[in-house]
């Protein structure tokens, strides 16, 4: 085998390596993401948003603009131009009919490119805090998965602060547990620019049980959920056998006088019903004789 010969085997080995490895980036079996991209066909234009025009006919008029506020771009020879609103595929539409009614013959070939979106943030009890561009239509559900979704100290409720037309902030309400089971499609609403999304952190607070319990130690909770004196001694495993049931004494401080004071509590008739459990404070302690 020749030079020549051995090159034209090496390229054809090369291309068919080449192709094989397209081959598997394009199988389903190899893809790396299933998730669907957000389409941005349908993306309207909005002040803040940074543009990238090319008019192949007049490169001289190639330039990138930012939207003003009040939704219009300033361009060469055009002047100042309303974009607002539009998708990138109806401004290309709308900027070569403008040029052709002046400059060109037949209109102009021109493409826009939207290099910057406008954009959420989304802050609070998620993975990845921070603001996200709106590429597409957007859902709330969307915008906290690309935020890395919700963490254990996320509270029940989201708030979405949204400005509206005369400049004044609203909250809207959701519930997280009612959000995420997708019994009510309605309260994954589509956000709009400038919008921000909070999942309030819960915090987590400390009671202590001590004695005669199985495991005695710290025992968290979350603010939101709260912990009872069953629930905070069912956690340090249970009372022992030689537990004095009746003679249990909570310890808290008063928050106003900072003086400690005692509940004593009979647990043999708050197991049996007779008296009602109690919701423990931060930083209670609960003994166990």
């Amino acid at each position: 085998m020749d030079v020549k010969e051995i090159r034209k085997a090496g390229l054809m080995a090369r291309l068919l390596l080449a192709g094989l490895i397209g081959f598997c980036l394009l199988s389903p079996a190899f893809a790396q993401d299933e998730t669907p991209a957000l389409q941005s066909n349908d993306y309207r234009i909005g002040p803040k948003d940074l543009l990238e025009i090319t008019v192949f006919e007049l490169p001289e008029l190639n330039q990138t603009a930012r939207v003003a506020e009040d939704g219009s771009i300033t361009l060469s020879l055009l002047g100042k131009v309303e974009v607002a609103g539009f998708t990138a595929q109806e401004l290309e539409q709308r900027l070569s009919v403008l040029l052709g009614e002046k400059y060109t013959t037949g209109g102009a070939h021109v493409t826009v490119f939207i290099k910057e979106h406008q954009k959420v943030s989304v802050i609070g009890a998620v993975g990845r805090p921070g603001m996200y561009e709106l590429v597409g239509p957007t859902t709330l559900l969307q915008a906290i998965a690309q935020a890395g979704g919700t963490t254990a100290q996320a509270m029940t409720e989201i708030y979405v602060y949204r400005t509206g037309p005369e400049g004044k902030q609203e909250r809207i309400t959701i519930s997280l547990a009612e959000l995420t089971s997708g019994g009510n499609q309605e309260l994954n609403i589509a956000l709009q620019p400038k919008d921000v999304v909070m999942i309030p952190i819960d915090q987590t607070f400390n009671v202590f049980v001590y004695g005669e319990v199985q495991t005695p130690g710290v025992i968290p909770y979350l603010n939101s959920k709260k912990i009872t004196l069953l629930q905070a001694i069912a956690q340090a495993g249970g009372t022992t056998e030689w537990a004095k049931k009746s003679k249990v004494v909570i310890k808290r401080k008063d928050r106003k006088t900072g003086k400690e004071m005692k509940i004593r509590v009979n647990l043999k008739s708050m197991i049996k019903g007779k008296i009602a459990d109690i919701v423990l404070e931060e930083g209670d302690v609960v003994i166990v004789p």
